[in-house]
C-alpha cells in the first residue's frame, strides 16, 4: 500500500515537474532567437542592442514574477479546499493586478528607460537601437503580467502542461515573426522587436483560450466584483506577494552584484563567471520544475489539511533534490569543462575557468535545497519564512564577499555564493520547522 502511494506522489511529481523543466528551457530560446537573427544583420551594435534590451526586460520582469508564484500558492490552497469560486477569484485578482502594474509601466516607460542608461554605459549607435527595442516591446508588458497570472493559475490547478504549450507557441510565433519582420520587411531591430511583442500576445491569447476552454464550464464561474476587489482577500494577496517582490529584489541585487564584480576584474575573469555560472543556469532549470511541483503540490494538501500527504510528498521532492544534485557533479565533473569549450574556444578563458570549476562542482548539492524550499513555501504561502531566509543569506553573502576578496580575489566571490545558497535552504528548513502550524 505505502509503495503505490509511494509511486502515486511521484508520478504526481513528475507530471508537474517535467512539462515545467521543457517550460524553463524554453525561456532562453525567446532570447536566443532574437541574438541568432541580429547576428546575420552585419552589426555588431544589434547584438549589443538586444542583449541590452533583453537585459532591461529580464530585470523589469523579474521583479514583477511575484504575480505567477503568488498565485500558484494561493491557487493551490484553494484548490485543495476545493473553493471554486475563490479559485476563479484568484486567477481574475492575478490578472488584474498584472494588467495594472502593466498601464503604469506603459505609463513610465520614458523614464524607466532614462533611469536605465544612467546605470547603463554602452555607445550611442546600441543605446539609440537598444531604445527602438525597448519602446516596442514595452508594449508587450500586458500580455507578458497577464500571463504570469495564468501561469500561476494553471500551475496552481496542478496543471504544467499548458504553461508549456504556451512556451512552446510563444517560441514559434517568436520565430516565424521575427523571420518574416527581418529578411522579407527588412525591418532589423524593429522587426525582432515585433516579432517577441506578437510572440508575447500570442501566448497571452493560447492562456485565454486554454481557461476558456477547460475550465470556463467545469468552474461554473460567477463573477462578483465585490468578491474580487474584496479588502481581506487583495489584503492577503499583496501581503503574499510583498514578501516575494522583496525576495526577488534581494536575488537581484547578488546576481548583478556577481556579475558587475566579475566585470571589474578583466574582461577574462567576467567571462569565466559568466560561463560557469551557466551550469548553475542549467541545474537552475531542472530543479525550478520540482520547485514548480512542491509549490502546486504543497499548497493542495495545506489546503486539504492533509499532512500525512504533504510529508511524504516533501520527502519525495528531497529525494529528487539529492538524486539530481549528485547527478549533476558527476555530470559536470566528467563533462563540464567539455561543455565549456562548446561556450569558447579562448584558451585563456578555458584555462581560467579550471581554476574556479571545483567551485561549480560544490553547487547542486549547495543549492538543490534553496529551490525545493522555495516552492514548498510559497505552496505554502508561508513568503515570510522565505523573505527572512533570504535577507540572511544575502546580507552574509556580501559580507563573505567583504572579509575575503582581499586574500582570496574571484574566490571569494564563489565562496560568498556557494555559502548564499546554503543558507537560504538551511535557514527555510529551521523556520519551517519552527512554524508549527505546517510542518
Amino acid at each position: 500500500m505505502i509503495n503505490i502511494k509511494l509511486y502515486s506522489e511521484n508520478r504526481r511529481i513528475l507530471q508537474i515537474a517535467i512539462p515545467s523543466i521543457i517550460s524553463n528551457i524554453t525561456v532562453p530560446l525567446l532570447g536566443l532567437i532574437d541574438v541568432t537573427i541580429v547576428g546575420h544583420l552585419g552589426s555588431p551594435a544589434y547584438i549589443g542592442a538586444i542583449a541590452v534590451g533583453g537585459m532591461l526586460f529580464n530585470i523589469i520582469y523579474w521583479i514583477f514574477g511575484f504575480l505567477r508564484m503568488g498565485t500558484s500558492g494561493m491557487t493551490s490552497q484553494a484548490y485543495g479546499q476545493h473553493d471554486l469560486n475563490e479559485i476563479t477569484r484568484l486567477l481574475l485578482r492575478s490578472v488584474g493586478v498584472g494588467l495594472s502594474i502593466a498601464i503604469c509601466l506603459l505609463i513610465l516607460q520614458y523614464p524607466i528607460l532614462k533611469l536605465a542608461f544612467t546605470f547603463i554605459q554602452t555607445t550611442p549607435e546600441v543605446e539609440q537601437l537598444a531604445t527602438t527595442y525597448f519602446y516596442i516591446c514595452i508594449w508587450g508588458a500586458p500580455a507578458t503580467l497577464g500571463l504570469y497570472g495564468f501561469a500561476g493559475w494553471f500551475i496552481g490547478m496542478q496543471n504544467s502542461r499548458f504553461p508549456m504549450f504556451i512556451a512552446i507557441t510563444q517560441n514559434i510565433v517568436n520565430i516565424m515573426a521575427s523571420l518574416i519582420f527581418v529578411f522579407v520587411f527588412g525591418m532589423k531591430v524593429q522587426g525582432v522587436a515585433m516579432g517577441t511583442l506578437i510572440a508575447q500576445y500570442g501566448g497571452f491569447g493560447m492562456a485565454v483560450f486554454l481557461w476558456f476552454a477547460f475550465y470556463r464550464k467545469r468552474l461554473n464561474i460567477r463573477v462578483c466584483w465585490h468578491e474580487i476587489m474584496d479588502k481581506v482577500a487583495m489584503r492577503r494577496f499583496f501581503q503574499v506577494n510583498g514578501d516575494i517582490f522583496f525576495r526577488t529584489l534581494c536575488l537581484v541585487a547578488v546576481t548583478t552584484f556577481f556579475t558587475s564584480t566579475g566585470a571589474r576584474q578583466g574582461d577574462i575573469v567576467l567571462a569565466v563567471n559568466t560561463l560557469l555560472m551557466q551550469l548553475f543556469t542549467l541545474f537552475s532549470y531542472i530543479m525550478d520544475g520540482f520547485a514548480y511541483a512542491g509549490e502546486a503540490l504543497a499548497g493542495r494538501y495545506i489546503g486539504a489539511r492533509n499532512k500525512i500527504a504533504l510529508s511524504r510528498t516533501i520527502r519525495l521532492l528531497f529525494g529528487w533534490g539529492i538524486g539530481l544534485s549528485l547527478s549533476f557533479t558527476l555530470l559536470y565533473g566528467v563533462g563540464g569543462k567539455g561543455f565549456l569549450s562548446l561556450l569558447t574556444n579562448d584558451p585563456a578563458v578555458i584555462q581560467e575557468a579550471g581554476t574556479y570549476f571545483y567551485w561549480v562542482l560544490a553547487v547542486p548539492l549547495a543549492g538543490f535545497a534553496a529551490f525545493l524550499w522555495d516552492g514548498i513555501l510559497i505552496g505554502a504561502t508561508a513568503t515570510r519564512l522565505m523573505l527572512y531566509s533570504m535577507l540572511v543569506a544575502s546580507g552574509t553573502f556580501f559580507l563573505i564577499y567583504y572579509l575575503f576578496f582581499g586574500m582570496m580575489g574571484n574566490h571569494a566571490l564563489w565562496m560568498a555564493f556557494l555559502i548564499y545558497l546554503l543558507l537560504r535552504g538551511s535557514m527555510q528548513w529551521v523556520l519551517w520547522n519552527r512554524h508549527n502550524e505546517l510542518a
